[in-house]
């Protein structure tokens, strides 16, 4: 059983630098980026407590390693030699223009295995881990993914992955509790056809039959659809406008873990999750969101049976 805390795998994390308009005046925002970043964020802000276990180095990461201390979280660290990930975004104009990036260098063999000796330990302490992407696939291999959720999952942890292609082939053969996954992925990947209500549903039925026992899909403003407990549903969200899309899935995501670490049930989790990012769009931090606020969007999340699963 969890203590409200959840262990989130973020092996790669970036340094973020955007330049916003602000009235008349330029400002300039540097901040830790990337998929667990966002996630370990939006969880903070639900309640629970995060280990979060990465790797930084170089000048970059001279920088940004600082930045990963942050409130609510017990950062575990593993100093790399070479450099971290890092992103320039332009928001000036009202919307995100790169004007470069980089996603960080492989990390090595040494590396490596410290980071996942300590990912293992905090992921077996806390009881919930959730696997979160690198920048670009090429930082870290798929069969370390499918290691480290064999490991957690042998030894009674809760596995929640938020993956695409190759690392999700490799966790879903270890087997995970939940997994998060956009629809314009499962397309990519070939899993769905398209973004029928119909293809989507046939995937999430593939998924869960290849390993994953829930299953969370986001759609953007189309509503996600879930399966859990034997049952697929259609995820109704509420309508907000938005301020920036991107980081909704990983609000979700955030989401489900943080009612997962509270004991609360799949269905809370699914609901906390949808309403976690619907709100997060309407912010332009990443992985952000007030509690009460996700606290009323939960109550107007609507769950709407499709198809029992076999």
């Amino acid at each position: 059983m969890s203590d409200g805390r959840v262990m989130v795998f973020a092996p790669a994390p970036q340094l973020t630098v955007t330049i916003e308009q602000h009235h008349d005046e330029p400002e300039l925002h540097v901040h830790p980026g990337g998929q667990g970043i966002w996630q370990t964020r939006m969880i903070t802000s639900l309640g629970a407590q995060v280990t979060l276990c990465a790797a930084a180095g170089g000048e970059v990461g001279r920088v940004l390693s600082p930045l990963l201390e942050l409130p609510g979280v017990t950062l575990r660290l593993v100093m790399r030699e070479h450099g971290s990930g890092w992103y320039v975004h332009d928001r000036r104009g009202g919307t995100r223009q790169e004007i470069a990036e980089r996603p960080g260098t492989p990390l090595s063999r040494h590396e490596l295995d410290e980071l996942y000796n300590l990912t293992l330990a905090e992921g077996l302490r806390a009881g919930i881990a959730i696997l979160s992407g690198p920048a670009h696939p090429s930082v870290i291999k798929p069969e370390v993914y499918g290691r480290l959720a064999a490991d957690l999952r042998a030894n009674g942890c809760k596995v929640i992955a938020d993956l695409c292609s190759r690392h999700l082939a490799a966790v879903l053969e270890a087997g995970i509790s939940v997994l998060k996954i956009s629809h314009e992925e499962l397309i990519a990947d070939g899993t769905a056809t398209d973004g029928s209500t119909e293809s989507l549903v046939k995937a999430l039925l593939k998924l869960h039959d290849d390993g994953a026992e829930s299953v969370l899909v986001s759609r953007a403003d189309m509503g996600a659809l879930a399966l859990f407990n034997g049952e697929v549903y259609g995820v109704a969200l509420p309508r907000l406008t938005p301020a920036e899309h991107r980081g909704a899935g990983d609000s979700m995501t955030a989401g489900v873990a943080a009612v997962l670490a509270h004991g609360g049930p799949m269905e809370e989790a699914v609901r906390t999750g949808a309403a976690a990012g619907a709100l997060n769009v309407t912010r332009h931090g990443l992985g952000t969101g007030h509690v009460d606020a996700v606290r009323v969007l939960t109550e107007r999340v609507e769950l709407t049976p499709l198809k029992k699963a076999s």
